[in-house]
């Protein structure tokens, strides 16, 4: 092979140019038979939503979704990945269910923050997004149905709970958990400089502080600045040359700023847990938490006498945090949730214990167990 023609792709012959005319054939006929039958899928999902309208249901049917989901993942043999059928099937579930109704979800923006990113994760692109400034205007929004749904973070893996989420379940009880959204937090440091340029970091506290010992070692002689999102972060990197963010690769993607570093967070597994919030919780699915707040006097062991209900009825603890109830000094409230139903039997035998040993009981939600995904 002489120097002027290596390294040059091979030109096709008659008889791979036919192949590949023959293949392509075959994709086109098979879109148009996608396209087909995505369009029945979405015809019958028209009907459900008439005779769900009927009975005064709601659109979005978190345990519905995940069956769907389940099935279609088990009935998969390839070649295409989980992650790509779970893509596919999001925007396909999305879209269904704008052809029965719009939904308005809340979230805390702006647009591309983790918060939006999750809601993306749930609810796909075929829904109308209310950008909010707090987590109380999430909750507001759904209470006075200017959203159907809203979605909060609940907890993260490194820096625990999230304290204004907890608050408005204290002061909103009527509002429920409907399904939750688990989502690998992958933070990026995005500037248009060198690294070695880089004089100010801006970023959500909470992302600082979950890359802070990366933040230390990698850029010493750089001061960090909390701002109120990670978006807000990456756009303050658009005016500022010897600044940096940390924030998504969408917020990269959107506000054209180069990613220098991928995957800064201190843990590889740093995760976010998101609530979605609604008027009602969720059907059972077989596979299921329950959340629940509750208060106690302060006797000593009243707490193990709570904990040990769960243990009794042999129902696994997932999660319990204690936070101060503000309306009075030195009271707590408890959060938790535990695997099962509030329709188990042993659910329901434990909550009747618990009414009868606690002073407030509010049972949040029981909704179908999420798996993480990446942002």
């Amino acid at each position: 092979m002489s120097k002027k023609t290596e390294g040059r792709p091979t030109p096709p012959t008659d008889k791979t140019a036919a192949q590949l005319v023959t293949l392509r054939a075959q994709i086109d006929k098979y879109d148009s038979q996608i396209l087909e039958m995505l369009n029945k899928r979405a015809a019958v999902a028209g009907q459900i939503g008439k005779v769900k309208a009927d009975q005064g249901g709601e659109v979005f049917s978190a345990a519905r979704e995940e069956e769907v989901l389940a099935n279609i993942l088990g009935a998969n043999k390839g070649p295409l990945a989980e992650v790509t059928i779970r893509a596919i099937f999001r925007e396909l579930i999305s879209g269904s269910r704008a052809v029965q109704k719009v939904q308005r979800i809340a979230y805390l923006g702006p647009e591309y923050s983790y918060s939006h990113l999750a809601a993306l994760e749930r609810f796909g692109e075929a829904v109308a997004y209310n950008r909010t400034g707090t987590i109380a205007a999430v909750f507001e929004e759904v209470n006075r149905r200017h959203a159907d749904f809203g979605v909060v973070p609940l907890e993260n893996s490194t820096d625990g709970r999230i304290a204004d989420t907890l608050d408005m379940f204290i002061r909103m009880p009527q509002i429920k958990i409907c399904a939750e959204i688990r989502l690998r937090v992958r933070h990026h440091l995005l500037a248009n400089c060198q690294q070695s340029e880089i004089r100010r970091v801006y970023s959500k506290e909470q992302a600082l502080s979950q890359c802070r010992n990366w933040l230390s070692k990698h850029l010493p002689h750089a001061t960090v600045h909390p701002v109120a999102s990670t978006t807000d972060a990456a756009k303050l990197v658009q005016t500022d040359m010897n600044a940096a963010a940390v924030a998504s690769r969408q917020a990269a993607v959107s506000y054209g700023i180069t990613i220098l570093c991928h995957n800064i967070e201190d843990s590889p597994f740093n995760e976010t847990r998101f609530a979605v919030i609604g008027p009602t919780d969720s059907a059972k699915t077989g596979a299921d938490k329950t959340a629940m707040m509750f208060q106690i006097g302060h006797t000593p062991g009243s707490l193990a006498d709570v904990l040990g209900v769960f243990k009794a009825n042999k129902l696994n603890l997932t999660w319990i945090e204690s936070f101060p109830y503000r309306e009075a000094k030195g009271e707590y409230v408890f959060f938790l949730d535990f695997d099962g139903h509030r329709e188990d039997p042993k659910v329901r035998k434990a909550v009747a214990a618990l009414e009868e040993m606690c002073d407030e009981v509010t049972v949040l939600g029981s909704f179908p167990v999420a798996r993480a995904a990446d942002e």
